[in-house]
């Protein structure tokens, strides 16, 4: 069991973000004799789906699928479909699409932070 300050650092959340998960059944946690939220590296895997950490301090990442990419001179259009009835459309270089292989279908993940839209894979 780890803290919950850890437990959002690792799932790139922020703490208020982990509470309001707790609160609405998102994630599962524990208390301590202190009252203080605990949760398992397990649940911690489970919310990220097995993959690797993130080196970016991005809180908002909106998971979901490549549904167009199109290349114009140096730039790219992304469209993402995720969870729910959103899309997501950034416009990035177009060398950052082609070395992330960007291809309708594939999973990916909109990066959301202040104005600014990335795209992981």
């Amino acid at each position: 069991m780890i803290s919950a300050a850890e437990a959002a650092r690792r799932l790139g959340i922020s703490l208020d973000t982990l509470r309001r998960w707790d609160r609405t059944g998102r994630i599962r946690t524990e208390r301590d004799q202190a009252n203080r939220r605990l949760v398992s590296v397990a649940e911690i895997d489970r919310l990220r789906g097995g993959r690797e950490p993130h080196d970016l301090s991005a809180r908002n990442r909106f998971a979901g699928v490549v549904r167009s990419v199109q290349l114009d001179g140096l730039l790219a259009q992304v469209e993402l479909e995720t969870i729910g009835p959103t899309r997501v459309v950034a416009v990035i270089t177009r060398e950052a699409a082609e070395e992330l292989g960007l291809e309708p279908g594939q999973p990916a993940t909109a990066l959301v932070k202040a104005t600014s839209v990335m795209v992981e894979r």
